[in-house]
């Protein structure tokens, strides 16, 4: 640890919303109007340097994250530094273990996306007073220090310290290659952008081109509205991409389990690698059913963008109810959680496709997924990080993506850190951006509807 900060003197967090439902960006089955959003949480120290950490929501609901993350505030502001990462599990533990506001989740929902943002940006911040990039911070770790940064309540009948660190020890041979691997060749991605329920055909065609031209060799469509739709929409991917390239799709949560093995033996002619989120995010045995069913047809399941927390993904993984899992970088109580999660991954056998797109995922996933190669996993066969690109020009150190690749990103933190000047524009409901929005109509002021509500006769 350097000197240059010694403990939290305070926390800030700002409502950042984006309008992309003006252009159906983000549109699935379920989310038919997303506004990408996101809690964005700095953490100040005592010296000059600052932790930067976000957590992804679609709209509204995001000051109800916003209000969870100042309750809180008061468990950060005050720790010094030097004995939080030191102890960096048991902190996780004391913040998601707050004997009254676990009321309102325990690690779940509202109150663990606003964990999730805070965490992030105390990663953001020791990459940053150790100047390195989070996947090169990770990658660097001794074993038995990064396998104490993992609370293993609920979860020690599946991986345990010591599982953590013969893991790790294990695959030291070889890991310097595995680095010179990632810097020289980056790690493989896919797309969603083409595939969004709210873009017309000639929209769909037309990014599948973009994107094969960016050397893209795998694409995902969201389906689960009309079942003849989607046959409509699968063929023209289908046609638009060749053969050969891998098509997933994504129901995003909308059927029952009965109905996923039905709607996807009617997909299934179109050669789809996996169905994401065929039903509930939390029903572990419906997932199991559906798998079941539907590996005649090679037909996988994916799932993990909505999953809770690490006892959630033991679940998945001992029911043999995914074959992808996909990690969400602020869904899970951050880096801590998630950590936890690969390392499940990786006895299970299981491998790990993070969910991103929104509001800096993109941003983070990289860095997890890259530490997941060189220092856990060891491979990239049948792993690819999601990639769209949406509002990437409002990070500081936005993902490169190049011929289908993510390059390992060499700016130190965790790519968090976002422009003022972005977040003054799209601060909700004052920011500028906002503010033109309103007085134009598009949107309604929120501030308004309230009042009128309120009017008293």
């Amino acid at each position: 640890m350097v000197s240059k900060a010694n403990y939290i003197r305070w926390l800030s967090v700002r409502d950042i919303r984006f309008p992309t439902s003006l252009e159906k960006d983000g549109s699935d089955a379920m989310h038919t109007d997303p506004d990408y959003s996101c809690a964005y949480v700095v953490v100040f120290t005592d010296g000059d340097a600052k932790g930067f950490g976000l957590t992804f929501t679609l709209g509204r609901g995001n000051e109800l994250v916003v209000e969870a993350v100042k309750s809180l505030s008061h468990m950060v502001i005050g720790k010094d530094l030097r004995t939080l990462y030191k102890n960096f599990g048991s902190f996780w533990r004391e913040l998601t273990s707050e004997s009254q506001l676990r009321w309102v989740g325990p690690e779940k929902g509202i109150l663990h996306l606003a964990v999730a943002a805070i965490i992030n940006a105390l990663w953001d911040l020791w990459a940053r007073l150790e100047n390195k990039p989070l996947w090169k911070l990770l990658v660097d770790m001794d074993p038995e220090q990064l396998a104490s940064t993992i609370d293993y309540r609920y979860i020690s009948d599946v991986l345990t310290p010591e599982d953590v660190v013969d893991i790790l020890k294990k695959m030291e041979k070889g890991k310097e290659e595995r680095e010179e691997n990632i810097l020289k060749n980056g790690y493989p991605c896919y797309t969603t952008q083409a595939g969004w329920l709210g873009y017309s055909d000639k929209k769909v065609k037309e990014l599948c081109k973009h994107f094969l031209k960016e050397g893209m060799n795998s694409f995902k469509i969201k389906v689960g509205q009309n079942l003849e739709q989607d046959k409509h929409r699968c063929q023209l991917m289908r046609e638009a991409i060749g053969p050969d390239r891998k098509l997933m799709v994504d129901a995003n949560q909308r059927w029952s389990v009965p109905e996923a093995i039905a709607w996807m033996k009617e997909l299934a002619p179109y050669k789809i690698e996996w169905i994401e989120e065929p039903t509930s995010p939390d029903d572990v045995l419906g997932h199991a059913t559906i798998a079941k069913a539907l590996k005649p047809l090679g037909i996988k399941v994916a799932t993990g963008e909505m999953c809770m927390n690490r006892v959630m993904f033991k679940q998945f993984l001992q029911a043999e109810g995914l074959h992808y899992l996909q990690i969400d970088s602020c869904r899970m109580g951050g880096v801590n959680e998630i950590l936890s999660v690969y390392f499940m991954a990786k006895k299970f056998g299981v491998p790990v496709c993070p969910h991103a797109g929104g509001v800096g995922l993109c941003e983070m996933v990289q860095h997890l997924q890259m530490f997941d190669f060189v220092s856990v996993s060891g491979t990239k066969e049948n792993r690819v990080i999601e990639w769209v690109d949406h509002l990437h020009q409002h990070f500081q150190s936005p993902p490169i993506v190049r011929n289908g690749r993510y390059l390992a990103p060499q700016h130190i933190g965790y790519s968090t850190e976002m422009y003022e000047e972005s977040l003054t524009s799209f601060e909700f409901p004052y920011g500028q951006e906002w503010q033109k929005l309103f007085q134009n109509g598009t949107y309604k002021d929120p501030r308004a509807t309230a009042t009128q509500l309120h009017k008293p006769h």
